[in-house]
């Protein structure tokens, strides 16, 4: 059965992105940077990877999920299927649409995400934004958090400012670089 990985960048405080979703603080250069292209390519923009000659097979996420505010981030720079070598979909209850690979809906998350895992394939990566996570928290198989070595004072949270139940999780594996970002995964615990 295919998981659902909430992949995602986070300050020490616990911040996907500031308080205008601005994410620019966030650091992409360091010895951080070669870990994630090769054990996370399928999470690079399809033109920065073909641009940077990383390939992405898919072996590790098939289909990837955004809420409306982190699907948008592209829209200004005209990029419209930022991930187009994975089947994207897009949470919005007030917008529609659709690119290559990509669809916009405002089917309930929960129930799509209970759909696509029971479809063969690679996992289902949460890309973000943090509303859509704290709608999916029930869901999450895994959370892999690279928590950066800054603090955003406010902003969107990592699991957005909605109530969930708690959840237990278990430490899998952690990776300290020199850049001083740290990458944990958690998997929950069963």
């Amino acid at each position: 059965m295919r998981e659902l990985v909430y992949y995602v960048a986070a300050s020490l405080d616990g911040y996907i992105a500031g308080p205008d979703g601005q994410f620019d603080a966030f650091p992409v250069t360091g010895d951080h940077i070669a870990f994630q292209a090769a054990a996370y390519a399928d999470t690079l923009p399809t033109a920065a990877a073909e641009h940077l000659g990383v390939p992405q097979t898919r072996s590790r996420f098939a289909t990837v999920l955004m809420g409306w505010n982190t699907y948008a981030v592209g829209l200004d720079q005209g990029v419209d299927s930022p991930y187009r070598h994975l089947e994207q979909i897009v949470f919005s209850r007030r917008r529609t649409g659709t690119a290559e690979n990509l669809v916009v809906t405002d089917r309930d998350p929960v129930a799509t995400v209970r759909a696509l895992k029971e479809q063969p394939g690679a996992d289902i990566w949460l890309c973000g934004g943090g509303e859509l996570a704290a709608q999916l928290v029930g869901e999450i198989d895994r959370l892999v958090v690279k928590r950066n070595p800054l603090l955003l004072g406010d902003g969107i949270p990592l699991f957005g400012r909605t109530a969930y139940a708690p959840v237990a999780l278990d430490l899998v594996a952690s990776r300290t670089f020199e850049s001083g970002v740290v990458v944990a995964e958690h998997a929950r615990r069963r």
